[in-house]
């Protein structure tokens, strides 16, 4: 399972004046302690609000500031795709990630481009220009539609990591439910895909938030996820991970989790 850290990103206002500030010991510091706590991919996020000239001229530093004390391969997070080129141009290194598309078809025709051209991932959102659908078939729907466009600009389909979505359910108690049977039908549909989660909206304004999030977690990785967008420095969540794994006969001979017991990465 790919641990894609969730950690930089300029939704939280800590972050949003540390690349203000153009803070780089503290952005630093935070992208190393992701690492440090398992973390394969790192996502960055420079949206601070003040305008697209200007996310384009963050994105920029925050690729450089990262890159300049890790090689962990990033994940670009950013809903324009100009913001999206100007990373890439900047990006060194192979195996990005661009997060995220959806079924819109000017995004698609936006972003598919770049994608084929710097042979990069993508996230794929089960939703259109209309919203998050709120059943498992429009989700669905959206993930052919997008998936159809994949293939007619020659991306590996193995390229795509479908999101099937998650809703808090503190608005609506049935989505965790949704989630969970979107993912098992991408799972039989379109097995040459891979799967995503931004796991953390699940919990939005319930209590002890990593307790819902681990449950979504571990039934979402019994059907398979192939990777998860989440905060690894919540140990607890790592220690569920690293145990799924074992359970699920994805841990031969169970040497990461005595590997990650050993460096004092497994928590009670």
């Amino acid at each position: 399972m790919l641990i894609i850290g969730e950690k930089i990103n300029a939704t939280n206002k800590g972050i949003a004046e540390a690349i203000s500030r153009k803070d780089v010991p503290f952005l630093q510091d935070i992208a190393r302690q992701q690492v440090a706590a398992g973390a394969d991919y790192l996502d960055v996020n420079a949206g601070t609000g003040q305008g697209i000239e200007q996310e384009v001229e963050d994105i920029r530093w925050v690729i450089e500031t990262v890159q300049a004390v890790t090689d962990v391969p990033l994940s670009i997070d950013s809903s324009d795709s100009r913001v999206i080129e100007a990373a890439l141009a900047r990006y060194r290194g192979k195996a990005t990630i661009i997060n995220s598309v959806d079924a819109e078809d000017e995004k698609l025709t936006a972003i598919l481009p770049l994608a084929l051209e710097h042979q990069a991932s993508i996230i794929a959102l089960a939703m259109d220009d209309s919203g998050v659908p709120r059943d498992v078939e429009r989700r669905l729907k959206a993930c052919d539609y997008i998936l159809e466009r994949v293939a007619a600009c020659g991306l590996p389909l193995e390229m795509v990591f479908l999101d099937p979505l998650v809703l808090p359910l503190s608005v609506d108690a049935n989505q965790g439910m949704v989630t969970i049977r979107t993912l098992e039908r991408i799972k039989t549909l379109y097995p040459q895909a891979k799967t995503t989660l931004g796991l953390s909206n699940v919990s939005f304004g319930l209590p002890l938030r990593g307790t819902i999030n681990g449950a979504l977690l571990l039934m979402s990785m019994q059907l398979g996820l192939d990777s998860v967008i989440l905060d690894p420095l919540d140990a607890k969540l790592m220690t569920h991970i690293k145990a799924a794994q074992v359970v699920l006969g994805e841990d031969q001979f169970c040497r990461d989790y005595l590997r990650d017991y050993r460096r004092g990465r497994i928590k009670e």
